[in-house]
């Protein structure tokens, strides 16, 4: 299968969350929310393992390789959430979008030797149709009040860009995703727990955070490695702008809700940067 179609399936993970859980996981603590979504990720990843492994002996990488797992999956996850936590939603948003920019440019200066400035723009048009898509209906304010959650935001760009950058040069024997998400399932439980005691939460909340860990987490995380590891990286981090502008029209169609010209406009120009981007890095390609 072509790691595009993997890259779409962990892209269409991602953009269903809104639409399947709505305001789901309002109330939980980061510490909640941590435990409980990857606690069934790594339940999740760990019986699709068995399956398609045929073995209930666990993958488990060297000590580097498995510190760039934490780095990637807990470390971004928890940053992620404490931004999302620390400033405004539609900034915050907007900044942590950036490692799918990230993306394209650290692989454009490992396979090209140098930074393709033609690349660069591309990558630039496809962040600014989803700051479009993000900040529709909306007027964006960069307050200093919340320079920490944006600083946050902006980290988890280069969390998950450079740990996706380096996914492909792990070499690792198997799909290193159920041992990463287990340890992340693992330092969550010691954050859950020094911070308890905790409440049992809601069964619709409980639920959401579930359809977390099994969708946007553990299956997300399966295709996602997939994707990485054979395909090419800038024409991944370019399809992977498509995120909030799904999440925005899956919502739409399941809540019957209006599409506003400002996110079709914006979702117009992801699609030309990705179609561009792959002709550009094409034609680079072939030059080098």
């Amino acid at each position: 299968m072509s790691p595009y179609i993997y890259a779409l399936g962990a892209i269409l993970c991602w953009a269903s969350l809104p639409a399947a859980i709505g305001s789901g996981l309002k109330g939980l603590t980061i510490e909640e929310l941590m435990f409980y979504s990857f606690t069934g990720a790594a339940v999740f990843l760990y019986c699709q393992d068995v399956l398609i492994e045929k073995t209930f002996r666990l993958y488990v990488p060297g000590v580097k390789k498995s510190l760039v797992g934490v780095w990637g999956i807990f470390g971004y996850h928890y940053v992620y959430y404490t931004a999302m936590d620390s400033a405004p939603l539609a900034e915050a948003a907007i900044l942590a979008t950036t490692w799918s920019f990230w993306i394209v440019v650290f692989y454009s200066v490992i396979a090209y030797k140098t930074l393709k400035l033609s690349i660069v723009i591309t990558a630039l048009l496809g962040l600014t149709g989803v700051s479009l898509v993000i900040s529709s209906g909306q007027v964006l304010q960069f307050n200093t009040a919340y320079l920490k959650g944006y600083l946050l935001a902006l980290s988890c760009g280069l969390i998950w860009s450079s740990f996706s950058v380096a996914l492909p040069f792990l070499e690792t024997k198997r799909n290193p995703m159920t041992i990463f998400t287990i340890y992340a399932a693992a330092l969550s439980s010691v954050l859950f727990f020094i911070t308890g005691p905790h409440q049992m939460p809601p069964a619709r909340t409980l639920a959401s955070v579930l359809y977390l860990g099994f969708v946007p987490l553990g299956l997300s995380f399966f295709l996602w490695n997939k994707a990485i590891t054979r395909g090419n990286l800038s024409v991944i981090g370019l399809l992977s702008y498509l995120v909030p502008p799904l999440a925005v029209l899956l919502v739409a169609l399941i809540h019957r809700q209006q599409v506003s010209g400002q996110i079709i406009a914006g979702m117009g120009i992801i699609i030309a940067a990705s179609v561009l981007g792959k002709v550009v890095i094409s034609l680079t390609s072939r030059a080098d």
